[in-house]
């Protein structure tokens, strides 16, 4: 489970970090019906990156679990958006299919984020 905890926080960290970077990859992707989109993709990309961070603490690693995994639901939408309308991501378009391999990804990530949440429990309860 480190590794993989290790490896979820070099990713949200970075995939953060690109909130900031790339931020119109992002906006091109949110649905019509959700307001604010400029300011929903910077603040996605905020917690992303302190849910990153927040893995690599034992103090706070349940919380960002359970944080990162309530982030990736709210965001699901957007990336259902790019799959419903086949948006390309940034400047690669993607084929259909691997959009649907990121949106079972996504739901991989929760599931992994509610095992690492669950497991922080189960140590913080060792101690």
């Amino acid at each position: 489970m480190r590794i993989a905890r290790i490896l979820l926080a070099v990713v949200m960290v970075l995939a953060g970090l690109n909130h900031f970077l790339n931020p119109e990859v992002y906006v091109a992707i949110m649905p019509e019906y959700l307001p604010w989109h400029r300011g929903l993709v910077l603040w996605s990309g905020v917690f992303e990156v302190l849910g990153g961070l927040g893995l690599l603490s034992m103090r706070t690693r349940r919380p960002a679990a359970l944080g990162l995994a309530l982030l990736l639901v709210a965001v699901y939408p957007a990336n259902f958006e790019m799959y419903r309308l086949d948006l390309p991501f940034g400047s690669w378009h993607a084929p259909r299919s691997m959009h649907l391999l990121r949106l079972a990804t996504q739901v991989g990530l929760v599931l992994l984020c509610l095992a690492i949440a669950r497991a922080s429990s189960s140590e913080a309860m060792a101690d």
